[in-house]
């Protein structure tokens, strides 16, 4: 990795309810509703960095071989436009942090667009959306124009341990005045092909309506999307060495033989992760440092892992706490 110059400076559709998760009756498929309805209308109601901050008191005991001048408590470093490296002394100050960048976004898109199109994803990043659901953010936030999706989801039932959508009701939705019909979760009804399938159907739906963007080469332009990383580098359900990191033609495919359990789920694909305007990877803890250094450090390594091929045409954000950072 190139040296750096451093100053210091301080809806869901189906499930969505106010009572603890639980199992729901199935419901119908997104192309279902839509055929039925015969409108989008009734579907709604039912890596190269170029700037970089480093928060922290200790900054220097990152071990950063960097130029550095002394202005402040924090640590920042430019390489341009666009592209940010956010470093904290802790993953509190992390999801503070956190909560101020996905506001500040939510209200830019709400007063321009008149939404905000946000895509979850599973793991930690849950715990660290925590201060959304606190003052101020609680009260101040438009949660009327936020429309929530995953990036990828397990082929689980919704109360289910394993299912993205319950851990994101328990931490996040169930705490937030976010509308039931605004949060697009899967029909796990259906197998995982099916799944997959009636998710692509509806938010190419939603293109349509305006709802989400369209990127220059027409794809789905999510305004956020917030993604975690796995220990070994995967991101959404995008595995080292598997096929479907090559997917070009499908915005949301199937996989059956993850080699994280569950096997079954369905992920967005590169390009869609790719087409956002604002990607945010939020990694944290010690185990993770490894494909951190891979992504953002001088690795030799030959093997191109997932979180590596993550490179938005919009801004890329990463958030850190030093033990994810520890290895750069």
């Amino acid at each position: 990795m190139a040296s750096l110059a451093l100053h210091f400076s301080t809806s869901h559709r189906t499930l969505l309810s106010p009572s603890p998760v639980r199992r729901l009756h199935r419901t119908p498929s997104y192309a279902s509703l839509i055929s039925q309805a015969g409108a989008l209308k009734t579907l709604v109601r039912s890596p190269d960095f170029r700037g970089v901050s480093v928060v922290g008191k200790k900054a220097g005991g990152l071990g950063w071989r960097r130029k550095a001048s002394v202005a402040g408590a924090g640590m920042a470093a430019e390489r341009g436009e666009g592209k940010k490296l956010n470093v904290f002394d802790s993953e509190e100050d992390l999801a503070v942090a956190l909560a101020k960048y996905t506001a500040d976004l939510a209200d830019k898109f709400s007063k321009t667009r008149g939404s905000f199109t946000v895509v979850l994803s599973g793991g930690s990043l849950i715990k660290s959306l925590r201060k959304l659901v606190e003052p101020p953010y609680l009260d101040s936030v438009n949660w009327s124009t936020w429309h929530v999706f995953w990036v990828d989801e397990r082929v689980v039932p919704k109360d289910h341990d394993d299912s993205n959508y319950k851990l994101a009701f328990d931490g996040f939705l169930s705490k937030v005045p976010i509308l039931p019909g605004n949060v697009y979760s899967i029909n796990d009804a259906l197998p995982a092909e099916g799944a997959a399938d009636d998710y692509e159907i509806c938010v190419k739906h939603l293109v349509k309506s305006n709802v989400i963007g369209v990127s220059e080469s027409g794809l789905p332009k999510f305004d956020l999307m917030l993604l975690g990383m796995g220990p070994d580098g995967h991101v959404a359900s995008l595995f080292p060495g598997h096929p479907l990191v090559n997917e070009k033609e499908k915005s949301v495919t199937f996989i059956k033989d993850s080699p994280k359990p569950p096997p079954e789920r369905i992920t967005f694909t590169f390009p869609v992760i790719n087409s956002s305007a604002h990607v945010a990877l939020v990694v944290v803890g010690a185990g993770k440092a490894g494909p951190v250094h891979a992504a953002l450090g001088n690795s030799q390594n030959s093997d191109v892992l997932p979180i590596q091929m993550v490179s938005p045409a919009g801004e890329l954000a990463w958030f850190l706490d030093k033990e994810a950072a520890s290895k750069l």
